[in-house]
């Protein structure tokens, strides 16, 4: 989708179609977002197959839905790829279940992912990223969106403890898991494709854990750890196990690389903004926060509501999905002023709502949020200037705003 918005147009909401794919691929939802805001907070979508949700739009009741379990659960799913069929994961897979069980199962595996356990793995994801930089240092073109897809597999496969044999499926499995419609990835119908690419995943993720027992070792990785931990008065199941260490490929591959991508992209069209962080390096801890709003690759999420709620100046009914906005909160004029603009010194940058909010939010942040800060480290180090070399493409999907295609022409940076 678009992440700069065109010129303002009439939106007539009661014809709005939130789940058109064209929409993120070829069109522009925050000129809707912005009028659901300001004139329908609550807004009630039916399908032609009868499927029904409710969206909110609004920073704050976007962070009350993903943070008050008791009114809006996630045992029912939290994806709206699956809206109409309740998630046959909820209460084992981590991200579909409720406290207090999710506490217990994200306390013990987050013990590995917090701020300060990340930090003695800074050097080896900086080389990573060298590595995945160095062929744009030619001056050939590079697609930048592309290639982005395998960064993830390269700064986290080694902490995950999945060979390099295997990164490139890996990343094509969840790739489909989330952007199923997306002809890059699609096989099939939709319904197939993620069929698919989640039995494979958990396929493998089970295999790995039953090689790994065969083997008796234990190198560290965090799916080793997965595999220890306790969670109340017990270590996870074997389903729990594969199902968590699936959600948790998911997480490390989906989002980095349509952050990176989307916030180069917005450089680009503002070279005042790439000069300014070149300039004074201490910018780029708020670039990656700005990048973060910017983006906000996990466009949204879904919750069902436990009884019948008001919210946005209307009332869900109980059992109804409600999908939060997390791209429209991150615009939100209360919260952000001119929220429509990339500005890499914006104060209050780190209100952003992209790892999500309450107690889903994104278990991986401080290593995502670590890739980042490295990656725009190197690159505004390393390159003096990078110029757009074809039309970007965007990500067929609703659920991810991202990128397929970002070609681009770097210019190596001149040592002094």
């Amino acid at each position: 989708m678009r992440l700069t918005p065109g010129a303002g147009r009439a939106i007539d909401l009661d014809g709005v179609d939130l789940f058109d794919l064209d929409l993120y691929t070829s069109g522009d939802p925050h000129p809707i977002w912005d009028v659901m805001r300001a004139k329908a907070p609550l807004h009630h979508q039916v399908l032609p197959d009868g499927r029904e949700f409710w969206s909110v739009t609004r920073y704050d009741d976007v962070c009350r839905v993903l943070g008050d379990y008791r009114e809006f659960t996630s045992e029912r799913g939290t994806v709206v790829t699956h809206l109409g069929v309740d998630d046959v994961a909820a209460g084992v897979l981590m991200t579909s279940t409720d406290p207090p069980r999710h506490t217990e199962v994200r306390r013990a595996i987050g013990s590995k992912l917090t701020a300060r356990a990340v930090r003695s793995w800074e050097d080896t994801i900086r080389r990573a990223v060298v590595r995945f930089l160095e062929p744009a240092l030619d001056g050939g073109t590079f697609d930048l969106a592309e290639q982005a897809l395998r960064l993830p597999a390269m700064v986290t496969g080694p902490l995950l403890g999945i060979p390099e044999r295997d990164w490139d499926e890996l990343v094509q499995l969840t790739a489909m898991v989330t952007a199923p419609s997306d002809p890059h990835f699609r096989l099939g119908s939709e319904a197939a494709t993620l069929a698919i690419s989640h039995h494979e995943l958990v396929t493998y993720v089970t295999q790995w854990v039953k090689q790994r027992r065969s083997d008796g070792g234990d190198d560290g990785s965090l799916l080793d750890h997965i595999m220890s931990v306790r969670a109340g008065d017990a270590t996870l199941t074997d389903e729990e196990i594969a199902l968590d260490g699936y959600s948790i490929l998911l997480g490390a591959n989906v989002t980095t690389p349509h952050t990176v991508s989307g916030t180069v992209h917005a450089l680009i069209e503002r070279p005042e903004q790439f000069e300014k962080a070149q300039a004074d390096p201490s910018l780029v801890p708020n670039l990656v926060e700005e990048g973060l709003r910017w983006t906000s690759a996990a466009c949204n999420f879904m919750r069902y509501a436990v009884k019948d709620t008001q919210i946005g100046g209307g009332t869900i009914p109980a059992g109804g999905a409600v999908v939060a906005w997390i791209g429209s909160a991150n615009r939100d004029e209360s919260q952000f002023s001119d929220p429509h603009t990339f500005d890499i010194a914006r104060s209050g940058a780190k209100r952003q709502i992209a790892f999500g909010f309450g107690p889903h939010f994104c278990i991986g942040a401080p290593l995502a949020r670590m890739t980042l800060r490295i990656f725009f480290e190197e690159l505004l180090q390393r390159f003096e200037s990078i110029e757009l070399a074809g039309e970007p493409q965007h990500l067929r999907s609703y659920f991810i705003a991202g990128m397929t295609h970002l070609p681009i022409v770097a210019q190596k940076r001149r040592t002094p």
